[in-house]
């Protein structure tokens, strides 16, 4: 074999349509419920606060659906991106493995989320819409948008978790220099964020109360309509270019996954990485083991349950079947702001409840470790978020070592750490510590979920 280490598709690899896993589903997803009358909702239910052409892919079962081509001129910035095998790091872990990362952090928001950015821009303005209303935790989601708004001529703004506004003030400023509006959640701008404020005045914020105040803005504004960063169907279908480009690369690298890893928040990275694979466990029965990484301050998958619940704190959204914390739960405001969400994707919670997936979690200060671990072997540094996939990933590393195995392991490496280097001072001088989740309050929240009969 080779000793290669970079592995680089040419702009007409690129893929041409993304992959709905919801065409191979053994089981369909529970329906999603109208939180007034608890009864299946249909297209028109959604059309407050999404456009038409997003509504139709949330609820498509086609396997393949086509990527406009003025998005695709628009990936070509910076897709196809790199998959790299790791070499050096497998050098230092000493491991039998063969380790490869997929590297979204090549695109100009550094991160995979433009990959949902910017069809959701696309098809806001294709539809007449001027102005887009969104959340965001560590930024990138918010930085993302702001960058497609400017790209198709469309207002943004953003509600920024208050903890991660005031972690991460070069995010505002990211944004603010393509245009986009961001304020700290909970604000006094909303009745969503002023009832919060009445009762919390030094509320730090969570993802849940930001959805609230995105989706009552979008909808009491003329023209508006909200956008998501992940969770949702449509979101992780477009993340599926990074896993399609993936298969392409691993068979120019002879090579295929035994596991695919990937850090999960809301979910949208993993299954970008993780549905094109777990689509061919489904279709060909391919043995692939899934791995997805959270915090262990917001262990939505290892310590929430699979149910019905809201979107929001507010209660504004939709019911989704999902592993959930209650969405009244809000977490410690450690570092990974984007993997501080009370729920996750309905279709990640499906396949876990399957048994498709395995879940795990790990605190802070083992995940930036290992982040500093890979930064030396291999030159870059990652996003908080990021480091829980490189902790897994040099687990299952560590795993193969330990039983003289060998075998291939792919992760998402979703972005760069260039925003946080705060946080990896932080834990460079020893201020950086792991925090635990209120359990009484996780048991509030818990037991506030609605009832669905």
């Amino acid at each position: 074999m080779s000793d290669r280490v970079k592995f680089l598709l040419k702009e007409a690899d690129m893929p041409k349509a993304w992959y709905n896993i919801q065409a191979d589903l053994p089981e369909p997803l529970p329906p999603v419920l109208h939180p007034g009358t608890k009864q299946p909702i249909g297209p028109e239910d959604l059309a407050a606060i999404f456009p038409m052409a997003v509504i139709q892919q949330e609820v498509s079962t086609e396997r393949e659906i086509e990527i406009p081509k003025p998005v695709r001129q628009i990936y070509r910035q910076w897709r196809p991106s790199p998959l790299f095998r790791a070499r050096r790091l497998e050098k230092v872990l000493d491991t039998p493995a063969r380790i490869y990362y997929k590297y979204e952090g090549v695109s100009p928001a550094g991160s995979h989320k433009p990959n949902t950015s910017i069809p959701q821009a696309f098809y806001n303005k294709e539809e007449g819409v001027k102005r887009i209303c969104t959340e965001t935790g560590a930024g990138q989601w918010g930085s993302s948008l702001a960058l497609a708004g400017s790209l198709f001529g469309l207002e943004v703004q953003v509600f920024m978790v208050k903890v991660s506004f005031q972690q991460k003030p070069y995010r505002r400023t990211f944004m603010e220099t393509f245009g986009a509006q961001c304020i700290a959640s909970p604000s006094e701008l909303t009745e969503s964020g002023r009832a919060i404020l009445q009762q919390h005045p030094d509320s730090t914020g969570s993802l849940g109360i930001a959805i609230s105040e995105a989706v009552e803005m979008a909808v009491k504004t003329p023209n508006s309509k909200y956008a998501l960063g992940s969770v949702l169907n449509h979101v992780l279908l477009h993340q599926t270019v990074t896993g399609l480009e993936a298969q392409k690369q691993m068979e120019m690298a002879d090579d295929y996954p035994d596991v695919v890893v990937g850090c999960v928040g809301g979910g949208s990275n993993f299954g970008g990485i993780a549905f094109p694979f777990l689509g061919e466990r489904l279709r060909k029965k391919k043995k692939i083991e899934f791995v997805a990484v959270e915090p262990a301050a917001c262990p939505t998958l290892t310590k929430g349950l699979y149910a019905y619940d809201f979107g929001d704190t507010a209660h504004l959204t939709p019911l989704v079947k999902m592993f959930t914390l209650g969405s009244t739960f809000v977490p410690p405001g450690f570092h990974a702001g984007g993997l501080r969400y009370h729920g996750m994707a309905p279709l990640i919670s499906h396949l876990t409840k399957l048994g498709y997936i395995n879940p795990r979690a790990f605190h802070q200060t083992e995940c930036f470790a290992a982040g500093i671990l890979f930064a030396k072997a291999e030159g870059i540094i990652p996003a908080p978020e990021a480091n829980h996939a490189v902790k897994g990933a040099i687990e299952e590393a560590l795993k193969c070592k330990e039983e003289g195995v060998s075998r291939t392991i792919l992760f998402n490496l979703c972005g760069h750490g260039h925003f946080d280097m705060q946080a990896y001072r932080d834990y460079m001088d020893g201020k950086l510590v792991d925090q635990a989740y209120d359990e009484s309050e996780l048991a509030m929240a818990l037991s506030g979920l609605p009832s669905v009969e």
